[in-house]
């Protein structure tokens, strides 16, 4: 029935002849789209089976009670829900829009193993909890008491976020230091806005902040104030900066205008989003308008560079990769939404370099095939001889992955252990580094990885440092 009154009503509206009555039914479109996508929640939660063994939860990070909330939904039970959704996760609605569903809950669920279609858990998380705050259940954080230690958040990207939250609540002081302009790293300047929108990352800063987390933003740890300095001011530091080294391409040409980093590009494409004046995306050096585009790699990245690049209205846009679908590392949900929105795909290519005089005008392009597996398992790519050429390219954006920055060595830090990857070494159940008090969690740690893995790791730090600064009161009371 909802269903049928949508479309109705998108007919209606289609062919309504002014503005003002357009105006007058927004509010009649908005009680239908609810009515209708209530529904649909509904009908896709029912669909569980209430497994005994609940797949889509033991292959969530988070473990989120999954089968209970999908049952609540279809009861129309919204608000408990939300509360059990919030209780094991606390992005609930960002996780629903950017989760890569089809290789955790969704692609596991037993009645899409049985063939029957997935029942769409990302969905229906996302709309419960957009519903949670159109109804204003998300309340701002509440301590039952207020604690005189304080901690110190490196980083205001989901992991740090998550621990914020954590902390406030159980009555801490926190702070949280981020080198941007704006709180939610890769949230807010790595994902694009079709798949993230913005004020949903807002408001949930806004939620920390008016729950007591204080925000310190354009500072940069190492220039703007001391990692010592830090551990001076508080009881406990969490380090959660993720990872912000891009890997680099070399070969002739590489130094060519127009060859860019994936996250300088998606960074200014989400500037202008917010209205920012951004000098490199009017130049045209960082826009894809009109331009034929080359992304090189296969993950996430390069699909959020690729489907940006079509929204800005390039001429052609085109990803190579180095092996074949199958072995792709992205989500294979978002090649395929790629793929119906028009970029083309050359599986097993490689870049050997750019032409061009001033700036790039094409990329040369090896073909390659699978051999042998390395380490990993995978199969290794291998060139074909004599086999190469070049892809017509105005802009060539590279989406190769990226990798810790030498953090001892920008914080003049002495003690702090890393790994032979450069991340750092933290104990993995407490998330506590090589230095007393000083915790870390999330991409820093991992290598670049999801981000409801750092919400995790934000969650379990939190809980060692509250168990850390509640032993350390302890001993200053004997």
């Amino acid at each position: 029935m909802a269903e049928q009154r949508m479309l109705k009503f998108v007919k209606v509206a289609r062919d309504m002849p002014s503005k003002r009555q357009a105006e007058e039914r927004r509010g009649d479109f908005h009680e239908i789209y609810r009515e209708f996508a209530e529904a649909k929640a509904a009908e896709q939660a029912s669909r569980c089976s209430q497994c005994g063994v609940p797949y889509c939860q033991s292959h969530c990070p988070l473990h989120n009670n999954i089968p209970d909330w999908l049952k609540l939904t279809a009861e129309g039970r919204l608000r408990e829900a939300y509360e059990l959704s919030q209780a094991t996760n606390t992005f609930p609605e960002i996780c629903g829009r950017i989760c890569p569903q089809d290789r955790l809950c969704e692609g596991n669920c037993v009645i899409e193993q049985s063939g029957h279609g997935t029942v769409t858990i990302g969905a229906i998380e996302k709309y419960i909890t957009d519903t949670a705050w159109e109804e204003g259940w998300v309340l701002p954080v509440t301590p039952l008491a207020e604690r005189e230690e304080s901690v110190g958040v490196i980083g205001a990207g989901p992991g740090g976020l998550a621990a914020a939250d954590a902390l406030r609540k159980a009555g801490f002081r926190v702070t949280v230091y981020d080198r941007h302009d704006r709180s939610g790293g890769l949230l807010v300047y790595g994902i694009p806005g079709f798949k993230l929108e913005k004020e949903v990352v807002v408001r949930r800063n806004k939620q920390l902040a008016d729950g007591g987390v204080e925000f310190v933003l354009n500072c940069d740890v190492g220039k703007d104030v001391s990692f010592a300095d830090l551990r001076q001011k508080h009881d406990a530091i969490l380090i959660a900066t993720g990872v912000y080294k891009s890997r680099d391409l070399g070969g002739p040409g590489s130094g060519l205008k127009g060859i860019v980093r994936a996250i300088d590009y998606l960074t200014a494409s989400n500037r202008k989003s917010f209205g920012d004046d951004v000098p490199e995306f009017a130049s045209g050096e960082l826009n894809a308008e009109g331009r034929r585009v080359v992304v090189i790699g296969g993950g996430d990245t390069a699909m959020d560079c690729v489907r940006t690049a079509i929204r800005q209205g390039a001429t052609s846009v085109k990803c190579l990769y180095r092996r074949d679908r199958a072995n792709m590392p992205g989500s294979q949900r978002e090649v395929a939404n790629a793929e119906e929105e028009g970029v083309e795909f050359a599986w097993l290519t490689a870049p050997k370099g750019f032409t061009g005089e001033e700036a790039v005008a094409g990329v040369r392009v090896g073909r390659m095939r699978l051999g042998a597996p390395d380490a990993s398992g995978r199969q290794s790519p291998e060139e074909i001889p004599d086999a190469d050429y070049t892809e017509p390219a105005e802009l060539v954006i590279k989406a190769l992955g990226f990798e810790p920055e030498e953090l001892p060595r920008l914080w003049d830090v002495d003690g702090l252990e890393v790994t032979r990857w450069g991340t750092v070494k933290a104990d993995f159940m407490t998330k506590q580094t090589s230095l007393e008090g000083v915790f870390a969690v999330g991409d820093i740690v991992r290598g670049a990885s999801l981000v409801v893995w750092a919400i995790r790791d934000g969650r379990e730090a939190a809980d060692s440092i509250i168990a850390h600064l509640n032993a350390q009161a302890s001993i200053a009371a004997e």
